[in-house]
Order: C-alpha cells, then sequence, then structure tokens
C-alpha cells in the first residue's frame, strides 16, 4: 500500500509502498522481492527528517514486532523485539525495579529506532549513549542471513555498523539489552535559572559529575548580557526513603501520564517568532531562581512533550526543523557564536534543549562526542535554510557534527567532513549489503 511519509518535523514528505511484515519469513519474502529503489525499515516515526522514509520504494513498518521475550532480573537484562516502544518497555520494566540504562527525549520510539540511530539522554556523561549497553543484537541481512552481532565479537565491525547506521545495513530483529536497578520510578532533581549561556555552561560544566542526568533549556531569542539565558535541571533516581508516604506506596509505579492530544494538523501554524518569544520569556519567569530536592515523575523530569501526543501539529503544514549539533569541548566559543546568530536571526525557537556529552562509542556514524549539543525546533519559513547552511560552516569549523536523526537538509559534503569516520562505515555497509538493498531517502541524500 503506498503511503506518504515524513520525519516527525513533518518536511521533505516522500511517497513508497508500506509493508508490515507478520513474521521472519514475510519478511525475507520483503527483501527478495525489492526493486531498484530498495527498502528501509520504519519503527514510530519519530526520527526528525527523512531516515525511516524511501521515495518509490518499500518501507517495513515493524511496529507490531513489539514482544518481550526475556528479563533476566538477576542479570539485569532484557531480550525484546526490535518493534517494542521504551513507553512499553518501561511499564514492564519498572514493577521489577529495572529501568533502561538510556532514555531519549521521548518514550515513543522504538528498540529498533534507538539502535539505528544510538540515541541518548540527559545521562550521557555518565552512561553514553543507547549502542553501549546493548549486549548483542540479531539481525537479517540483505542475503537473507541471519547473524548474531556482539560488541567485542566476530561481528563487531557489524555491531558498531548497525549503532548508528540509521538503518543501512539490515534489519534488526531482536536485542538484548543491559538495564539499571532502581528503587522508585521518581527523580530527585535540583533547578536553578541561570543569567546567561556562560553560567549555563559553567553549571553543567563544574556540577554535573554529582548528577547522573543533567539537562538545560535556555532562551534563543535574548541577546546581550542576557544571551542564552537559561534553566539547568539536574537529577538522580530517587531512593524510596526520598518520597513522601504516598508515593511510596506506589513507589515503582509508571507515572507519566498524558494528558490530550493534538487532533488534526493545524493550517496555521501556531508557533512562530512573536509566540516562541513570549513562551521563552515566561518559561524563564516562572522557572525556580534555585530548588533542591524536588521529586519528580518521569515525565515531569524526562519526558514533559510526551504529556501532549502528536505535539508536532501545532507547527501546521509547514512543518519545523530540529537543528541539533555537538561541537567539541574547547569550542565553547563557536557554541556561544551558533547561540548569538540564532538569537539574532529572528528565526526564534521555543524548544531548546542543551547537554554535556561524555565521550563518544567505536560506532562510526554515532553522534555523540565529549562537548556540548544543543537542538532547537525552528519552524519551516524564508530564510531559514540560509541560517541551518551558515550554522553547518560554523559547527564543521568548530570540529562538530550534526546529528543524522535529525536531518532532513545537510549536504553529503558537509556530513562527510563532520563524520571523519564515514568511509568506515561505507566499506562496512558494503560488505554486509553489496547490492545496497537498504536505501532511504536518507541514504541517497548523504550518499551513503
Amino acid at each position: 500500500m503506498n503511503e506518504s511519509l515524513t520525519g516527525w518535523g513533518g518536511t521533505s514528505a516522500s511517497t513508497a509502498r508500506v509493508e508490515r511484515p507478520a513474521d521472519l519469513e514475510a519478511l525475507r519474502n520483503e527483501l527478495r522481492a525489492v526493486g531498484d529503489r530498495g527498502v528501509i525499515t520504519r519503527g514510530l516515526g519519530r526520527s526528525y527528517g527523512d531516515p525511516a522514509q524511501n521515495a518509490g520504494g518499500t518501507v517495513l513498518d515493524l511496529t507490531e514486532w513489539d514482544s518481550i521475550l526475556d528479563i533476566d532480573t538477576r542479570a539485569p537484562s532484557v531480550r525484546v523485539q526490535s518493534g517494542i516502544s521504551l513507553d512499553r518497555l518501561l511499564r514492564a520494566l519498572l514493577p521489577l525495579g529495572l529501568w533502561l540504562p538510556v532514555v531519549p527525549g521521548t518514550r515513543h520510539v522504538t528498540v529498533g529506532g534507538a539502535i539505528a540511530a544510538d540515541v541518548h539522554g540527559k545521562n550521557h556523561h555518565v552512561d553514553g549513549s543507547f549502542g553501549n549497553h546493548v549486549s548483542s543484537f540479531d539481525i537479517l541481512l540483505a542475503s537473507g542471513d541471519t547473524v548474531t552481532a556482539t560488541p567485542d565479537g566476530n561481528d563487531a565491525e557489524l555491531f558498531w555498523a548497525t549503532v548508528g547506521g540509521m538503518g543501512l545495513t539490515g534489519v534488526v530483529l531482536e536485542a538484548t539489552i543491559r538495564l539499571k536497578e532502581v528503587e522508585t520510578s521518581y527523580f530527585v532533581v535540583d533547578t536553578r535559572r541561570a543569567r546567561n549561556l556562560a553560567e549555563v555552561l559553567a553549571a553543567l560544566e563544574t556540577g554535573d559529575d554529582s548528577y547522573t542526568y543533567s539537562v538545560a533549556w535556555f532562551d534563543t531569542a535574548t541577546t546581550g548580557d542576557s544571551l542564552g539565558r537559561g534553566v539547568v535541571m539536574r537529577g538522580n533516581t530517587a531512593p524510596r526513603e526520598a518520597l513522601d508516604p504516598e508515593k511510596r506506596r506506589s513507589a515503582l509505579e509508571f507515572a507519566a501520564p498524558q494528558r490530550g492530544r493534538v487532533p488534526v494538523e493545524l493550517p496555521v501554524g501556531l508557533v512562530n517568532r512573536f509566540t516562541a518569544r513570549g513562551f521563552n520569556a515566561l518559561w524563564y519567569a516562572t522557572a525556580p531562581r534555585h530548588r533542591t530536592h524536588e521529586i519528580q515523575d518521569i515525565t515531569q523530569f524526562f519526558h514533559p512533550l510526551d504529556i501532549i501526543g502528536d505535539w508536532n501539529r501545532v507547527y501546521g503544514p509547514k512543518g519545523f526543523c530540529q537543528y541539533q549539533f555537538v561541537v567539541p569541548s574547547g569550542e565553547e566559543a563557536a557554541f556561544t557564536t551558533i547561540v548569538e546568530t540564532i538569537a539574532r536571526s529572528g528565526h526564534v525557537s521555543s524548544l531548546n534543549v542543551l547537554k554535556r556529552f561524555g565521550p563518544g562509542n567505536r560506532a562510526p556514524l554515532s553522534f555523540p562526542m565529549a562537548g556540548w549539543t544543543l537542538a532547537v525546533d525552528l519552524p519551516v519559513r524564508a530564510g531559514l535554510a540560509t541560517l541551518l547552511n551558515h550554522l553547518d560552516q560554523i559547527v564543521l569549523a568548530a570540529g562538530g557534527r550534526v546529528y543524522l536523526a535529525k536531518d532532513s537538509r545537510t549536504s553529503a559534503a558537509a556530513i562527510a567532513r563532520m563524520y571523519p569516520r564515514i568511509d568506515e562505515f561505507r566499506t562496512a555497509r558494503a560488505r554486509f549489503d553489496p547490492t545496497s538493498t537498504f536505501r532511504s531517502d536518507l541514504s541517497r541524500r548523504l550518499d551513503l
């Protein structure tokens, strides 16, 4: 069945034949029948750009491959099919006192997608990215063979090319993930306002080591002495004794309700330079100046946007670009230049997330590196492409890169410079998929 697909940002739509194979044999049949445009897998469609689209080709929706196969409470670890969402998985794990070691900004992504994008969370400076915690996965290659790949085994090259490889090495079928033990589903959170970007960076750099999780929101509209003013939020998992008696009775409850849903795509986007400026000012003004030891639930601390379903629809038919980049430690001047460039551009974002990364891993296309990352959601309007191309050049000059899972417009030439191990990935891909069976709009655009 032909369907028009976009990423979460709602840009760069393309049409593909979407199939939902029910079992392994049906999946193999889809690979045997692949046409000239190839095939790519798709989960819940939360990549912001075009990695899970395949114009004129086939897209395999694996969201029904969502079984929990085994939970080992001693190791602890879990074995799952790749189409299961992190939301469903966490609902099963938390009552057992178990927690995923890396959780991104939304729970509504699949395990297969988390591996393909090598997602990161608020704890990268401590625990690294998702791929660091995958013990093994079974992957279906273009040849029809199934291989079990591990980080340090005979198929380590396949493992690390698949982690962050945007689905271009094969179809991940099942995965085993190491887990964390927790006493509660809550977090002890410290919050403070920072008067400008320098204070935000200083707070994250000097105080992060005592927190497992840290993140900052900041204002993209202010300039001058208040450039990048922000709110720094840091926390740890809450021990049982930190909860009040009422919460203690349901300490491992999955407390993450959804309050509503945007029912339809709005004809005109509600997010523009005026509403975004107002939101920025309100968020900063209402944030606590300094608050410590606040108990927050999963949604409050990890996933505030998950409170409203289909929130991306408020951007209207033109959609938005989430621009996420990282620059290395020591390039704070370049980071500040980027923030100043956005603030002076007239393109205002209200959803602005800043984090400190620790060292990256062995995956050639994994995004994180030790340094600073920023994600901003910018409504599509005239002049945005020019701004983002300019930001690319600043990122490149600083030795940084943009995140493939968020991208829908960067050039192949820029990506080749941003990812110095890209040829290592291409060599691995050619070895495991010599006929380029796995293709996507992203892979064609970026010559992957």
